[in-house]
Formats: C-alpha cells, sequence, structure tokens
C-alpha cells in the first residue's frame, strides 16, 4: 500500500468518525464533539503535507472496529496475544558474593527444597502451578502436577 493511499484511508477514516460523531450530536445521544475524529482528520492533513517519506502510519484495524464507548462487549481475543514470562523454579538459596566469586565449573549450590520436590511454575512472578520434569524426545518439559486455583492466587497478590 504506498503512502498516498495510507493518507486518503486515514483522512477517510477521519472524516467517517467525524461524520458519525455530528449524526449523533444532532440524535441527541452524545453532546460532545468525538475527538478521534478530529485527531484523525488533523493527522491525514498533517501526514500529506509533511514532506518526509521515512514515517509511516500505524495500522489500528482491529481497535477501529469498536468506539470504546463502554456500549460495546470486550473482546477478549486481543488479550490473548500478549506475551508473558514463564519461569521454572527448581529452589532458592541465598549466598554472600565472595561464596558466588568462588564457583567453578562442578561446584555444587545447595537449594532450599529436598531432592524430588516438585518445580514451582511461576508466570510473571505469580506462582501458578506445581509440576515434575520430564523428557520427551530428549527435550525436557514439565507435567504440572497441582494447578494453584484463581482465588488461591488472587489472596497471594493481597
Amino acid at each position: 500500500m504506498s503512502e498516498k493511499d495510507e493518507t486518503e484511508d486515514l483522512s477517510a477514516w477521519g472524516d467517517a468518525l467525524a461524520e458519525q460523531a455530528d449524526s449523533e450530536e444532532s440524535v441527541g445521544d452524545s453532546a460532545e464533539a468525538d475527538p478521534w475524529g478530529d485527531a484523525l482528520s488533523e493527522q491525514a492533513d498533517a501526514e500529506a503535507s509533511a514532506e518526509s517519506d521515512d514515517v509511516s502510519s500505524a495500522a489500528f484495524d482491529q481497535l477501529a472496529a469498536e468506539r470504546g464507548d463502554g456500549k460495546n462487549k470486550v473482546d477478549l481475543d486481543v488479550l490473548l496475544d500478549i506475551p508473558v514470562t514463564l519461569q521454572l523454579e527448581i529452589g532458592r538459596t541465598k549466598v554472600s558474593i565472595r561464596n558466588l566469586l568462588s564457583y567453578t565449573q562442578g561446584s555444587v549450590v545447595e537449594m532450599d527444597r529436598l531432592a524430588g520436590e516438585p518445580l514451582d511454575l511461576l508466570v510473571n512472578g505469580t506462582l501458578i502451578a506445581h509440576g515434575e520434569v520430564v523428557v520427551v524426545n530428549d527435550k525436557f518439559g514439565v507435567r504440572l502436577t497441582d494447578v494453584v486455583s484463581p482465588q488461591d492466587r488472587i489472596k497471594k497478590l493481597k
């Protein structure tokens, strides 16, 4: 899509949103002007007059479908693509910097758990489940043995 087409699309969106806001005001549903329509029109005008070719506009196809006025049902599919950090914790220990610097290849670090105890599965630092290490096709994996209930997770957050 060329930059001219993008500018025309933005201008058309801005004009359509402004027109919709005007029609809503005339019906009496909304007493305020639609700042999004004005902003998109202003952005399209600014991009048309800009001489720099290296600036590209962002596409908000999914967000443009909903106005965000609270009347539409929330689309949870947007949240499903948010990345999270998954951690497996076998144990913890505290050591001094002196001991840490003395570690070499083959050093053994004693953890606060016994051998055979389950691992902790953390998502963004929150305990979600306990599990055990398994090997499948020469790759490590984790078999979940106990999933923490949502109520318990919320209690731990407070």
